[in-house]
């Protein structure tokens, strides 16, 4: 088990591969902040 090994964070760091151990970082959606004149409309 080491830098050679595909199934541990280590390994997958090495080898640059993604997993369960070493999830990619997801773009989450970022929605823009509603302006004052949209939560007026809203209620």
């Amino acid at each position: 088990m080491g830098k050679g090994d595909k199934k541990t964070k280590r390994g997958k760091i090495s080898i640059g591969s993604f997993g369960k151990l070493r999830p990619k970082r997801k773009k989450f959606n970022v929605r823009p902040k509603p302006t004052k004149d949209a939560q007026i409309k809203e209620t």
